[in-house]
């Protein structure tokens, strides 16, 4: 691991804009980013954990002022590396207690994000430094899973998410804490396996909506996904907007 960047250092970022998850498909950026532009309005928009730019840039294409916080100097080169990617002005920094300079309409966080807060503690600081960078009236969007804990019978502590013949990935829970990590065993084309592992935190729908009343904010609108589809019991994520007061 990368002590300046963390668990994405230069190997995760030289490798992060190729995957082949869905957020990735440009149908998806396109309905996300139309989610955000929509709630942005004419106001500036900040992303808590900006990365290489995946929404950014085409954010910014649109003519947004689009601003970040990240924690990984190896993600920003790369968003710094694209086209308009030097327009954005980025913050490095720990997105729980960092703070961009001015006020944003918009403050986001997706893809699981939130859960790379690793403690309640952290989780509970970012809702209180985005509520502090919004405007009157602005929102806060997060993008996360639910825990797959109905996929655990009793005594197991691991649900595997991808097999393949060369890579096999799993993540394991701990229900007491409410930790989790992402686990991968992957084989280059000589044979040689590569073993990593990022931990997270997951956290609840209503423990997010307790944060965001901690921050002086309000639940606005809740779906189970970018194409705002209702938010139900068998929703596998979800996409939640707390809005602050507008007085």
């Amino acid at each position: 691991m990368d002590e300046q960047d963390g668990y994405f250092g230069e190997g995760v970022a030289a490798q992060y804009d190729s995957s082949d998850g869905s957020e990735f498909d440009p149908g998806v950026i396109a309905a996300t980013v139309d989610v955000l532009a929509g709630l942005a309005g004419t106001g500036r928009v900040l992303e808590l954990g900006i990365g290489t730019g995946r929404l950014a840039l085409p954010l910014a294409a649109r003519g947004i002022a689009v601003h970040g916080v990240d924690t990984s100097r190896a993600m920003v080169r790369r968003l710094r590396a694209k086209p308009g990617g030097e327009s954005i002005d980025v913050t490095i920094g720990d997105f729980s207690v960092t703070r961009a300079v001015g006020t944003f309409s918009l403050v986001y966080l997706v893809f699981n994000t939130i859960m790379n807060l690793t403690t309640q503690e952290d989780q509970v600081a970012c809702f209180s430094t985005a509520a502090a960078q919004l405007e009157p009236g602005g929102c806060f969007l997060i993008e996360v899973m639910v825990p797959d804990l109905r996929l655990l019978p009793p005594g197991q502590t691991a649900v595997p998410f991808e097999i393949s013949p060369a890579r096999w990935a799993f993540d394991t829970y701990e229900v007491a804490t409410q930790a989790m990590s992402s686990h991968y065993i992957e084989l280059d084309e000589t044979g040689q396996g590569r073993y990593s592992a990022i931990p997270f935190r997951y956290v609840w729908p209503a423990e997010l909506d307790l944060m965001a009343q901690l921050a002086g904010m309000r639940l606005r609108e809740r779906w189970g996904g970018w194409d705002r589809e209702p938010f139900t019991s068998e929703s596998r994520r979800h996409v939640s907007v707390w809005e602050k007061p507008a007085w």
